[in-house]
């Protein structure tokens, strides 16, 4: 039996394989053209049908070797980048390597290695027909074929709560395939709207009916369900977009054919002000759970995504550790995103350096003498400087291809500041003040691998008051601030002196402007 399971699997990846050779188009793999021998590593029928097919135009790719990371064979010198990890780990790793893996492990494709080796068959098929589930550990990831969902009885359109727990009953989710029960079980450990599925699949069952003769709705495509975040906060958001990329890379799947369904058992709105971001995922508009109220759903091929408040999660609730930096995979993230939304690097500039100053039109946090700021930094020759509000206004789009092309990017703290996810690789981010919560935006620079700074000397800066929270009192996020004109100046000459010295932006610098000048 167990060897026949085995084949089962194997033929059904197989047949997905062969189904994706069959119906591949060159045009359909949107990727950077730096991700190519990265998919070509985990999708060997493609890359031999691009080498056999000369119209292919990834075929300078061929031959060059790189892996991800969770491959089951991927050398080190074949990865993206390594993380660095200059500083100390504070007594979290005995010695240098140990952090360095640390850090890969909980902040870039380790994580996926670790989320791939732990899927586990939870229903077994025992025909290619049937239906299969299979999860990572705590169901924080799942893959389901032929699942069938019964939503005759949920009430979706009826009240507030966004993630009931009791949608389904035994009978009312499973697919034909036989349960390990006792494994499903053991997954109950992290049961909560945002870390886990468990809540949704309890009590999955297995089914004595082909799922697709009982469904009065059959969704053929693949689909990816999720379970969202607060689309109306920027840091909070992108928790979820980080998380489903991650999935995309733990099902080896980046197609844009797919949909996605809005795991959300309300009928509530869901401000979303962030949505132009979804086109990197999907050629189709969301799909919300509460459309198939009263129905009985089949779903061919589902993915549960990794969900954005994971326990030791991507992003949030993230144990990183002390002294490293740079993750491959916030780098491929942010390249992702970039040519799947069509964001233009325009830069480097050949004799100026790019600086972004994000004004604040909310009541606290406000930088009170920004005016200064910005005449001081423009008396400067070498610095290109704008002052920008992110509000609903610009467009996300617009607003992304700021902080792209943005060498130096200055705010206060707020949720703003996730625009570092978005910056070149020899990016600043500059919290001018981090309103004493020193870890959110720092630890956002450091996974994305730009540089962070922050304001050094409290004596160079004014309060204008104590801060007042409607709770809790006197607080520093609830006030505004003035800062010393010369400091500031010496702060940015720091950032500027980052920039102008990185590799990247030198290599950049001289690939644009030496082109220039050859076709002069």
């Amino acid at each position: 039996m167990k060897r026949q399971h085995v084949d089962l699997k194997s033929i059904y990846l197989v047949i997905l394989t062969t189904d994706a050779v069959i119906c591949f188009s060159w045009n359909t793999l949107n990727l950077p053209e730096e991700h190519i021998p990265y998919f070509f590593n985990n999708n060997p029928d493609i890359k031999e049908k691009c080498n056999n097919d000369e119209n292919c135009p990834f075929r300078d790719s061929l031959s060059i070797q790189k892996c991800w990371g969770y491959e089951k064979n991927c050398p080190s010198d074949q990865r993206m980048i390594a993380p660095s990890c200059p500083g100390g780990s504070r007594g979290w790793a005995k010695d240098k390597a140990t952090q360095e893996h640390e850090f890969w492990k909980a902040a870039d494709f380790g994580y996926m290695k670790e989320r791939r080796n732990e899927l586990k068959v939870i229903c077994q098929p025992e025909s290619e027909e049937d239906s299969l589930l299979e999860c990572c550990r705590y169901t924080r990831h799942c893959r389901a074929r032929n699942i069938y969902l019964d939503f005759t009885n949920a009430h979706l359109k009826q009240g507030n709560d966004r993630f009931r727990e009791d949608v389904f009953k035994d009978g009312e989710i499973g697919g034909k395939c036989k349960l390990n029960k006792v494994l499903l079980r053991d997954q109950s450990e992290h049961k909560s709207p945002l870390q886990s599925w468990y809540a949704e699949l309890e009590h999955y069952s297995s089914l004595p009916f082909h799922p697709e003769n009982k469904c009065d709705i059959t969704i053929d495509k693949p689909s990816i369900l999720i379970k969202l975040d607060a689309g109306v906060n920027l840091y909070h958001h992108f928790c979820d977009f980080v998380n489903i990329y991650a999935a995309q890379h733990v099902n080896n799947s980046f197609s844009t054919d797919v949909y996605i369904v809005m795991w959300d058992t309300s009928d509530l709105i869901y401000r979303d002000f962030f949505n132009v971001t979804w086109k990197a995922f999907t050629d189709h508009p969301i799909l919300r759970l509460s459309q198939y109220d009263g129905k009985k759903v089949c779903f061919k091929d589902a993915v549960f995504s990794l969900l954005p408040r994971m326990r030791y999660g991507l992003y949030y609730n993230m144990p990183l550790i002390p002294g490293c930096h740079s993750s491959s995979f916030f780098r491929a993230f942010n390249q992702h995103l970039m040519h799947r939304l069509n964001v233009q690097q325009e830069g480097p500039l050949e004799e100026k350096i790019r600086v972004t100053l994000l004004s604040r039109s909310t009541k606290y946090r406000k930088i009170l003498n920004e005016v200064q700021l910005v005449n001081a930094m423009k008396t400067v020759g070498e610095f290109d400087v704008r002052k920008v509000d992110f509000n609903l206004d610009l467009s996300f789009l617009d607003q992304i291809k700021v902080s792209h092309n943005s060498d130096i990017f200055i705010g206060i703290h707020g949720a703003g500041l996730t625009h570092a996810l978005f910056q070149p690789d020899w990016g600043v981010v500059m919290e001018i003040y981090n309103c004493e919560d020193d870890g959110c935006y720092s630890d956002l620079a450091r996974l994305r691998g730009v540089k962070y700074m922050t304001w050094e000397k409290k004596d160079k800066l004014i309060q204008e008051d104590e801060g007042h929270h409607p709770t809790l009192g006197a607080h520093a996020k609830f006030t505004n601030y003035e800062f010393d004109v010369s400091e500031f100046m010496r702060l940015v000459s720091k950032a500027a002196d980052h920039v102008r010295n990185h590799p990247s932006f030198i290599q950049a610098r001289k690939e644009k402007y030496n082109h220039v000048k050859d076709e002069l």
